[in-house]
């Protein structure tokens, strides 16, 4: 019974009697198969490799989008710079083309008029409401004196009325204070066209008796040689003629719109052009 009696060096030997034959059987197994004690820790060694390769990649590719995301960022910042750079040189060369396209009209209408025609550029606009002017780049140096007409190829704008040496303002055709003899071309009825302070113009002085229709033409007298004959100044769009009155009151639209105007021309001397149906050449 002593052997059962608890004894450490018994228990070593019990150990190795048990250890030793399985560590000779697994040594006696191809080496390229895997001991079964190290199966847990082959396991285990697995499964962290496959997650910090799952982890690594996914780092990579969150990393690689991030990148793209900036770089498709600072391309698009690019292209949004190159797209107005685009806009605005396009805008620039569009309004070459139109100015190019006036500048050949105003030419040839210079070209073709027997007036001294001075051309010149609007720079600056009257902003008092009671008042319509427009300012421009010609003045007493280029030839302007009070009292000079002022159109473009489509009518009457109005006419020079104060002059400096490298300026003029221009009394616009809607200024309740300018005043252009004027005759209705259909019927010859003669009147004055007077700005009415808006931004249109109105023929007085015509008697109840005259022939005008709405939708007449009225043209420049061509009196005091100031505008050319027959030159166009609007078009009639009302008719009042009072009850008991002698004249009648026509309403007119000018055939120029004179605030959105850019160039127009002075005319130095009219020189008795007649531009009406059956005038002078």
């Amino acid at each position: 019974m002593n052997f059962f009696t608890f004894d450490l060096r018994k228990i070593f030997l019990v150990i190795a009697l048990v250890i030793v034959p399985l560590i000779a059987i697994n040594m006696q197994r191809k080496s390229e198969e895997e001991m079964w004690f190290t199966k847990p820790f082959t396991f285990a060694g697995a499964l962290l490799q496959r997650g910090f390769s799952g982890l690594s990649s996914g780092v990579r590719g969150t990393t690689a989008l991030y990148l793209d995301l900036i770089g498709v960022k600072r391309q698009n910042d690019e292209l949004k710079a190159q797209l107005a750079e685009l806009n605005a040189q396009l805008g620039a060369m569009t309004e070459l083309k139109l100015e190019n396209e006036r500048m050949a009209k105003i030419l040839g209408f210079q070209q073709a008029s027997k007036m001294n025609l001075l051309a010149a550029r609007v720079i600056a606009r009257d902003l008092l409401p009671d008042h319509s002017t427009i300012t421009v780049d010609r003045g007493l140096k280029h030839g302007i004196q009070k009292h000079m007409a002022a159109l473009t190829i489509g009518g009457v704008v109005g006419y020079t009325f104060r002059v400096e040496n490298d300026t003029s303002q221009i009394l616009l055709l809607a200024d309740r204070y300018a005043v252009i003899d004027a005759i209705v071309q259909r019927s010859r009825a003669r009147g004055l066209a007077e700005g009415d302070g808006a931004a249109g113009s109105k023929l007085r002085d015509l008697k109840r008796s005259d022939d005008v229709k709405v939708g007449d033409l009225v043209v420049t007298s061509g009196l005091s040689n100031i505008f050319p004959k027959g030159f166009p100044i609007g078009t009639v769009t009302a008719i009042d003629k009072t009850r008991y009155g002698v004249t009648q009151e026509v309403g007119v639209r000018p055939a120029v719109d004179a605030l959105n105007l850019e160039e127009l021309f002075i005319v130095l001397n009219a020189n008795h052009e007649d531009l009406s149906p059956g005038g002078e050449d």
